[in-house]
């Protein structure tokens, strides 16, 4: 951005909104220019949608998923099948899933990929809680639908190998997604496919 191209205030929002995953400077000027142009109601529900964002959404206590409660939707839900977990890395990588309509079970959130070039350890996961599900809670069946990458592999042969002992069904999706892609941005009908094409591990 050339230097004192626009106010300070607009230079900083345009800078805030370039941060934003998949969001380049032009894109962050327009957004900018549009909340300057926008009705002030329509800016102050955003500003007040962010702030409650931040301050309200948590952690699931059960499976670690985003929640505004003790438990999220989810968790909260007595009428999901009981014995299946699914396991993801990552929060978004839920409502993908739940989107196809295919899984009425619980879910399980790792929060992240054993990594050791980046330094993550097993230890750095919630596996130790996923553990304690599966004997608390009466899970039969694992399924791991972690991201087909390095990571993902790795993490899945780690899990494998951890949950088996404990007399729990452990399988994985198909490979219906492409190596090195991310769940998040699958569309809804691979995704389907890959769930229920799973092969057990």
């Amino acid at each position: 951005m050339a230097k004192g191209a626009y106010p300070e205030a607009l230079t900083r929002v345009i800078r805030a909104i370039a941060k934003w995953p998949g969001v380049g400077e032009k894109t962050a000027t327009r957004m900018a220019l549009y909340l300057l142009r926008a009705p002030e109601g329509e800016a102050r529900e955003l500003v007040e949608a962010i702030k409650e964002l931040k301050e309200k959404i948590k952690f699931c206590r059960r499976c670690f998923a985003f929640a505004d409660q003790e438990l999220c939707p989810i968790c909260a839900d007595p009428g999901r099948t009981q014995g299946q977990i699914l396991v993801v890395a990552d929060p978004g990588d839920l409502l993908p899933i739940e989107r196809t309509g295919w899984f009425s079970g619980y879910y399980h959130v790792l929060g992240g990929l054993i990594s050791p070039l980046e330094g993550v350890k097993p230890e750095d996961l919630r596996i130790r809680e996923l553990e304690e599900r599966i004997k608390s809670e009466g899970i039969e069946e694992v399924i791991l639908a972690l991201n087909p990458t390095m990571e993902g592999e790795v993490t899945t042969t780690y899990l494998s190998e951890q949950l088996k002992p404990l007399g729990v069904k452990v399988s994985r999706i198909a490979y219906g997604l492409p190596m090195g892609g991310d769940i998040k941005y699958i569309d809804q009908q691979t995704l389907k496919e890959a769930l229920g094409h799973r092969v057990e591990t």
